[in-house]
């Protein structure tokens, strides 16, 4: 069947504000920015694979949306998870362009983990291989 990720979608406050920061921060392409009405049909992409899983940058618009991302934060649960090969090193060099986390760098069994806030209502999580 070949069954495969295309897009997956984290809900955002800012559909601008998300794109700089996904960009600009963590490092991550844009790839596709279509007008639907009100919002955009808006997606980047890991710079190391451009044709790859698709990250959609979804307006939290929806109640149950906001609801679903302020409940999430509370636990600190993280909304995403994003592989990096070296999860301290990726703390470092993210909290030194001002990236705030939620949880230092932590060996959690067979990875090392790391959450940060991404600016627009979520927790994302850095995992590598411990």
């Amino acid at each position: 069947m070949g069954i495969r990720i295309n897009v997956t979608s984290v809900f955002v406050d800012e559909q601008a504000k998300a794109l700089d920061f996904y960009t600009e921060r963590l490092g991550f392409l844009p790839k596709t920015d279509v007008p639907v009405g009100e919002f955009r049909w808006l997606t980047v992409v890991g710079p190391d694979d451009p044709d790859g899983t698709e990250l959609l940058l979804e307006p939290d618009q929806h109640p149950a949306a906001r609801a679903y991302k302020a409940a999430l934060v509370a636990d600190g649960i993280p909304a995403a998870s994003f592989a990096v090969d070296d999860a301290a090193a990726a703390h470092a060099e993210l909290t030194a362009k001002g990236v705030r986390f939620t949880q230092e760098p932590t060996v959690m069994g067979p990875v090392v983990t790391a959450v940060l806030d991404d600016t627009c209502g979520n927790l994302i999580q850095l995992a590598s291989p411990a």
